[in-house]
């Protein structure tokens, strides 16, 4: 068993490893498949989702490239 002393501060580490990492990368492959197509209240619900988890994106900013994929022209 655990001992109490260690368990508050291991609740803090996977609670701020969930903050900064695992949620903020769900929310980047959630941003990146829907947000051409998204609803007005979707689209709202996504700048909810970038204010509130603004800290762990910044920290994952340097390894995204969200650019649109390069159309192919057909002439």
């Amino acid at each position: 068993m655990i001992e109490e002393g260690i368990i508050v501060p291991l609740l803090y580490l996977v609670l701020a490893g969930a903050y900064l990492l695992v949620i903020p990368v769900a929310v980047l492959f959630y941003l990146n498949k829907r947000w051409y197509v998204a609803s007005s209240l979707e689209r709202a619900f996504m700048y909810f989702l970038v204010f509130f988890f603004f800290p762990g994106l910044l920290v994952l900013s340097p390894f995204v490239n969200l650019r649109p994929k390069r159309r192919q022209i057909e002439a």
